[in-house]
């Protein structure tokens, strides 16, 4: 078995959340979820709401909830920019319930399209968390 392995780096604005050597990680992106091993074509892709799963020895090892972002590929490297990601084992479904509830009422309340943008992006993004709480029930 081939020791290669890709450089993998998730950035949110506040701290480089991950930065290593990896065998192989699953991005959310926007077209499809997309794998990245070494030596994959080069790509840029949007990356939607959902989980970045790192795995090792065939299986996943990490998996962390993104609230979307961007993700660029390279043949040696693959990098997600996210405003926020939180370890899958942190998020709170009561919490995300509520949150979708909230994002609910701001988008029957905008007055503006950057308010409606806003708020149906937080729904996606409660959307995708409770999806994602449901999923390791």
């Amino acid at each position: 078995m081939s020791e290669e392995k890709v450089e993998f780096e998730l950035v949110s604005p506040e701290h480089l959340v991950v930065s290593e050597r990896v065998e192989m990680v699953v991005v959310p992106g926007t077209e499809g979820d997309f794998g990245v091993l070494p030596r994959h074509t080069p790509l840029v892709s949007t990356v939607r709401p959902g989980v970045v799963r790192i795995f090792e020895g065939g299986a996943a090892r990490d998996s962390i909830f993104v609230d979307g972002g961007f993700a660029e590929v390279t043949p040696a490297r693959c990098t997600v920019l996210t405003h926020r990601a939180i370890p899958v084992d942190e998020i709170d479904g009561a919490r995300a319930e509520q949150r979708l509830k909230d994002a609910r009422e701001d988008l029957a309340d905008a007055k503006t399209d950057a308010e409606r943008a806003a708020a149906a992006h937080a729904i996606a993004v409660c959307e995708a968390m409770i999806a994602v709480v449901r999923e390791r029930a």
